[in-house]
């Protein structure tokens, strides 16, 4: 209703203050407004309370105070919020009986809890979020492909967060850098203070807050998460995190600097992984892109090299002292067979 009022209404209120009169063509000789813009303006002040009929006549009416109006107008819908406040109470009360049968799958003293849902991991994650008090540390491997209505959600958690003066690192890999959601995603938040890098190589998916709290994945590839409160296991894995952050590379957009050696660095990569003997399968899960785009990668490497197989490229890249730096470490079932 007050949206409504304009700069005619201001006018007309504080003539009917001094005057005690709403007929119309007295307030339109007073305030000097054609009658019909004083008659709608009369019926406006009426419905927000600033006016209020006298009994003496329909001309005469005085004003009200603001904040008298403003209790008269809010006033229903004050007890409206008290009726929802008590509702939400209620159903917290009646669904609080269920959490011991809930928690019965866990000891009191465990410290690992398996969350099955993906509903049940954004509840966690929200209540997580709710509570730090200081600091929270991703890493989101997969170059920052994430759904998009789980990016929206997570950048309102993060902004929640950011604005109570929170410190946030996240870890990306650096395909997130050519990824449009990515750097959206980055932008907004590395406006309210977040800090970003990427790495050619992540350690896995983690989420970390104060240091106390941690969660990971679940190994079935699933939307599940595994909650960890183990002082000793967040603690190694926070610090898994800070020696990843310190080699990393600061998230810079896809016309900034430093594009030109993050490819490079991501081709190199793919050369030594080759070289050990990944597949692409692996290669394209450790770099954080689709196998689609790997083995374009890997094709490109291959015909750059001269190479018609994998020995054949590992050895021509040895010859080019592509090898040097650093070490490509061989996971154990992700080799594949020499195809020469």
């Amino acid at each position: 209703m007050s949206s409504d009022l304009n700069d005619v209404d201001l006018d007309v209120y504080s003539w009917v203050l001094q005057h005690r009169t709403i007929g119309v063509d007295t307030v339109a000789a007073g305030t000097g407004h054609a009658p019909q813009e004083v008659r709608l303006s009369v019926e406006r002040l009426l419905g927000a309370q600033l006016l209020h009929r006298s009994p003496e006549g329909d001309s005469v009416a005085f004003a009200v105070a603001p904040d008298t109006a403003a209790s008269r107008l809010t006033a229903p819908l004050e007890e409206e919020i008290r009726a929802r406040q008590r509702e939400i109470g209620g159903i917290r009360e009646d669904l609080g009986r269920f959490m011991p049968h809930y928690l019965q799958r866990r000891t009191a003293g465990e410290a690992l809890e398996v969350l099955e849902n993906v509903e049940d991991v954004r509840g966690a994650l929200n209540l997580a979020s709710d509570r730090c008090e200081r600091e929270v540390l991703t890493s989101q491997p997969g170059g920052g492909s994430r759904v998009p209505a789980a990016m929206e959600e997570a950048l309102r958690r993060d902004e929640a967060m950011l604005r109570r003066g929170i410190s946030m690192r996240s870890l990306y890999h650096h395909t997130a850098r050519f990824n449009g959601p990515s750097q959206a995603y980055v932008a907004a938040a590395s406006a309210l203070g977040a800090q970003y890098r990427t790495a050619h190589e992540l350690f896995g998916r983690l989420i970390a807050f104060d240091r106390e709290l941690a969660f990971i994945p679940v190994p079935d590839g699933s939307w599940g998460a595994v909650v960890i409160r183990e002082p000793a296991t967040v603690s190694y894995l926070c610090d898994i995190f800070d020696q990843t952050w310190d080699r990393a590379t600061p998230f810079s957009n896809a016309v900034g600097q430093g594009l030109e050696e993050v490819a490079r660095e991501i081709h190199e990569t793919i050369i030594r992984l080759l070289a050990a003997g990944l597949k692409d399968e692996a290669i394209a899960r450790r770099l954080g892109m689709s196998l689609r785009t790997a083995r374009r990668h890997i094709a490109d490497i291959m015909e750059e090299l001269g190479a018609g197989s994998r020995f054949q490229a590992g050895v021509a890249a040895a010859a080019r002292g592509l090898l040097d730096d650093p070490e490509v470490a061989e996971p154990a079932g992700e080799t594949a067979e020499a195809d020469d």
